[in-house]
C-alpha cells in the first residue's frame, strides 16, 4: 500500500483570495472534469450520475483507464474510489482550516496492481506517483485561482 498526504495553503501573497466556498466549487468542477487541474491527465468523463453527491467517472492517466466512483461531503471533502485500473484505493481532497487559514490537503492510500507491498517496484511507482500528486495539489489551486481572477470559465455541473 502507497499512502501519501501533502498540504497546501489556498491563499497565498500576491494571488486572489479564495474562501471555503470558492475552493469548494473548485473541487466540484474538479471532480467533474479534472483536465483543467490536473496536468497528467489526458480523458475525463462522467459516466454515472446516482444522486447530487455522487457519481461515477472515466479518467485516463498515464496511458492508463481507470474507472472512479465520486462522494462530494459538501464544502469538506473529495473522495474518489478506484473502482477499475491498474491503480486501486482511495484519493481524497479535503478543505482544511487551521487559525483561520484554509488548507486544501490531497491524500492518496493506493494499491499498485501485481507489486509486492514493499517491494522495490512499488517503491518507485510511489515516488512517481508523489510527485505528480503534489504537482496536482498546486495545479489544482492555480486552477482555481485563474476562475478567481476571471481567466477561467467557473462552470459547474448541472445536478
Amino acid at each position: 500500500m502507497i499512502y501519501v498526504t501533502h498540504r497546501l495553503p489556498v491563499n497565498e501573497p500576491g494571488e486572489p483570495t479564495l474562501d471555503r466556498t470558492a475552493v469548494w466549487q473548485g473541487l466540484v468542477m474538479k471532480a467533474n472534469n479534472a483536465l483543467p487541474f490536473v496536468p497528467i491527465m489526458t480523458h475525463c468523463e462522467v459516466t454515472a450520475r446516482f444522486d447530487d453527491e455522487t457519481f461515477e467517472r472515466e479518467i485516463e492517466a498515464f496511458g492508463d483507464r481507470y474507472i472512479e466512483r465520486i462522494a462530494l461531503q459538501p464544502q469538506r471533502r473529495v473522495v474518489f474510489t478506484r473502482l477499475a485500473g491498474p491503480v486501486l484505493g482511495t484519493i481524497t481532497n479535503d478543505i482544511e482550516e487551521d487559525g483561520g487559514d484554509l488548507f486544501l490537503r490531497f491524500s492518496f492510500a493506493l494499491v499498485l496492481d501485481g507489486a509486492q507491498s514493499g517491494s522495490l517496484e512499488e517503491s518507485a511507482y510511489a515516488d512517481e506517483t508523489t510527485a505528480h500528486y503534489v504537482a496536482a495539489v498546486g495545479a489544482t489551486l492555480n486552477a482555481m485561482r485563474r476562475v478567481a481572477r476571471g481567466e477561467a470559465p467557473a462552470v459547474l455541473p448541472a445536478t
